[in-house]
Order: structure tokens, then C-alpha cells, then sequence
């Protein structure tokens, strides 16, 4: 067997493996045919090669490094951006696992499109920092390939949207795998990059995919908002055995938040699935994610200084597991609840929490459930009509308002007015 093996050191049979075939299964085309040429290239050397089918040989598909997480709740003595809570995960990630490499679009010598990878191409070498063609598919495949070997990549999309053209890979191939082997092949990569609305870059660029991936078995998906979220979910999405989807969010990168010194720390890890009580309240549950949970903790102040509301503000942090006992638990103290996202209201993440709450928590309601999310439309280019077709603070504190019957329901206001 290890001498059967030996032959498939070749780059190219290497990249066979990596499932970068076409779904157009009539031309019997390849995907992966720009990956080849990269092999060829240079840019995945055949050291890597290498150290992933030595992995494969030895029949250790996945090296599991878990290392001990210390307590994930502190106070904060300093502060970092979301940017460089991101690139000080990356860093410390890879310096501790040599299976860990980076690959992706202008990752390398541009130093990332958003700089997330800055300085890791020279400390690295192109070996694990690699740049690729604009070919989603190709190098999803690849990245996907390696991990059935025992490495862990990260594949950064330049924004999710793109994501659609490796939707193959992340999906049929990268979820299901461990299921349909029966638990024998195990699949540690992840998935990064701005997901969601950024501002004046059109449709196609401004979708959320929370909902998507959130509903797929076999994933996990992690919706980081804080610095602390940031590093330390990208921490346990890299150690992660399983796929992970990581949805950034562009307008937060150059975001400074409060960071402790045990975040700093290297060994710094947060669970997945389970959410964060950012500001604990008695009146309403408002529900949120990634760039929502600063607008729903700025609702929060006004309606405590406006109306005396004092609302219990819940940071997801995980769409796949999401936390279910931690919401309903809130629910069952201040008896209503507004969830707010920007993704599509149908089929939405909200759509999905109210659920939740009405299966196991429907006695404790004093107040139907408001659900707070983006218009029903494709993202519009114009500044004001983008503005409306996302959710704002002052939504968040109406729908707050009438949950606790501080103004008068939607529907009779407007009958009102007629």
C-alpha cells in the first residue's frame, strides 16, 4: 500500500484527488484545470503534497488539536480591531499546526483584499500562504482535497456572494463526507470571508448567507461581531474536526472593541454554539448577529433611556449549532422577544428562532414575536433606497416599543391613519 501510494507524490494526480470536477457532467470538464496549473507552477509546492498523503498513508485523516480553552468571559484591559483579532488568529494558528495554510485570492502578495492576512505571506513562505486565479471552484476543491488528507486550510472568498461558484464543494462534498463514510473521513476546513451588506456595491455583493449554510447538516457556520468573537471563534473554527463557515462582516474590520488580556492569549478559544448575553435586561429579548448586535445594543440604551425598557440584548455567535437554550431561557424571564438580522425574512435565521421559541417557550409570550430583517428584494445600488432595504436602529426600537405595548401594533397604526 505505501508503495502504491509513493506514486501519487506527482502535484497533478495530487490535485485529482481533490474533487475539482466540473458539475457539468456532459463536457466532462475540469474545474480544477487552472488548480493544475498552479500546482505546476509553484504555488502548492510538493512538500505539501507530501506531508498530506503522509497523513493519508498513516490512516490519520484528521489530527484533531484541541488544545484547553481558558475562560472565554473577562474583563478588558485594551483594544484591537476586528481586523487584527482575525490576522493574530491566522498567525497563531499556523504557527502552532504546520497542516494550517491559507489559500485564496490576493491572500498572499497583496496581502489580502481586506488585509486579514497581512504579514503572513513573508513569515509563512507560498508554501502556506497561497494565492489563486479567480477560480471559487478550483480552489475550493483543492482546499476541500487537502483536508481529506489531514490538512487544514482556510479558503478565503474575497465576499460570500462568490461563494456560489464553489457552492459544490462546501456542500456535497465538504458536508456530507462524514456522514456518507460513516465517520471515517473527517473534513477540517474553513470557509472565510465578508458575508452580508457592505455599502454602494450592488446586489451581487451584498447578500447574506447565514440562512443558507445554516440550514445544511454536516456544517457549522460562526457569525463573529466583536474583536473577542473574532479571534476566538476563528481559533475553534481552524481546531474544528468538521466544515466551518465563517461569516465576516466588512464594515466591522476596522472596528475596535475591548479585548481582555486572557483573548490575547494564545491558547484563547470560545465554544461553538453557544451565544454571548452582551447586556442582560428583563423586559425584551432582542436577538442578533455579526454587525445587528451593535445596532440592537444602541437600541437598547435609547429605549432604557427613553421608555425605561430595560432589553436583554443575546449575541448569537453561531447560526449552526445555534444556541437554543440560552434563547428560550431569556425568553422564559422577559416573556418577548425581537429577532433582527439582515438576511431575507423568508426562511430567515429569525424565521427559524421564533420557531424555536413558539415550540418550546410559547406559554411564557405576553406579546407576539416581531421579526426584524432585511427588505424581501435584491440589494438596491442607491444610497437611500440601500438604507431602507436594511434593518436600522430605530426599527430595532419600534418593534422593541410595540412587543411591550409602548406604541400602537403596525397594522392599527396604519388603520388608524386611513
Amino acid at each position: 500500500m505505501r508503495k502504491k501510494m509513493k506514486r501519487h507524490t506527482n502535484p497533478t494526480r495530487l490535485l485529482l484527488l481533490c474533487h475539482t470536477k466540473s458539475t457539468n457532467e456532459n463536457d466532462g470538464s475540469w474545474e480544477g484545470i487552472q488548480g493544475v496549473k498552479m500546482m505546476q507552477q509553484g504555488f502548492i509546492s510538493q512538500h505539501v503534497a507530501a506531508r498530506a498523503l503522509s497523513a493519508l498513508v498513516s490512516g490519520n485523516y484528521v489530527q484533531q488539536r484541541l488544545r484547553p480553552a481558558i475562560r472565554p468571559y473577562s474583563s478588558a484591559t485594551k483594544e484591537m480591531t476586528v481586523r487584527d483579532a482575525l490576522n493574530s488568529a491566522l498567525d497563531e494558528e499556523m504557527a502552532a499546526d504546520p497542516n494550517v495554510f491559507i489559500m485564496g485570492e490576493e491572500v498572499g502578495e497583496y496581502q489580502g483584499a481586506y488585509k486579514i492576512s497581512k504579514g503572513l505571506l513573508d513569515k509563512y513562505g507560498p508554501e502556506r500562504v497561497v494565492d489563486t486565479p479567480i477560480t471559487e471552484a478550483g480552489f475550493a476543491g483543492i482546499g476541500v482535497g487537502s483536508a481529506y488528507h489531514g490538512l487544514r486550510p482556510v479558503i478565503e472568498f474575497m465576499t460570500f456572494n462568490f461563494s456560489m461558484q464553489a457552492i459544490d464543494h462546501i456542500i456535497n462534498s465538504a458536508a456530507k463526507s462524514n456522514y456518507m463514510s460513516a465517520g471515517q473521513i473527517n473534513v477540517p476546513i474553513v470557509f472565510r470571508g465578508p458575508n452580508g451588506p457592505a455599502a454602494g456595491v450592488g446586489a451581487q455583493h451584498s447578500q447574506c448567507y447565514s440562512a443558507w449554510y445554516g440550514s445544511v447538516p454536516g456544517l457549522k457556520v460562526l457569525v463573529p461581531y466583536s474583536s473577542e468573537d473574532a479571534r476566538g471563534l476563528l481559533k475553534a473554527a481552524i481546531r474544528d474536526p468538521d466544515p466551518v463557515v465563517f461569516l465576516e462582516n466588512e464594515l466591522l474590520y476596522g472596528e475596535s472593541f475591548p479585548i481582555s488580556a486572557e483573548a490575547l492569549d494564545s491558547n484563547f478559544c470560545l465554544p461553538i454554539g453557544k451565544a454571548k448575553i452582551e447586556r442582560e435586561g428583563k423586559d425584551v429579548t432582542i436577538t442578533a448577529f455579526s454587525k445587528m448586535v451593535g445596532y440592537a445594543l444602541k437600541a437598547a440604551e435609547i429605549l432604557e433611556k427613553e421608555e425605561g425598557i430595560n432589553a436583554e440584548v443575546i449575541n448569537l455567535r453561531s447560526i449552526r449549532p445555534l444556541d437554543r437554550e440560552t434563547i428560550n431561557a431569556s425568553v422564559r424571564k422577559t416573556n418577548r422577544l425581537v429577532t433582527v438580522e439582515e438576511g431575507f425574512p423568508q426562511h430567515g435565521v429569525g424565521a427559524e428562532i421564533c420557531a424555536s421559541v413558539v415550540e418550546d417557550s410559547f406559554g411564557y409570550l405576553d406579546a407576539g414575536v416581531e421579526r426584524i430583517a432585511g427588505a424581501d428584494v435584491p440589494t438596491p445600488y442607491a444610497a437611500n433606497l440601500e438604507r431602507w432595504a436594511f434593518p436600522q436602529i430605530e426599527d430595532i426600537v419600534r418593534a422593541a416599543k410595540r412587543v411591550c405595548y409602548r406604541s400602537l401594533p403596525m397594522a392599527v397604526a396604519v388603520a388608524a391613519t386611513a
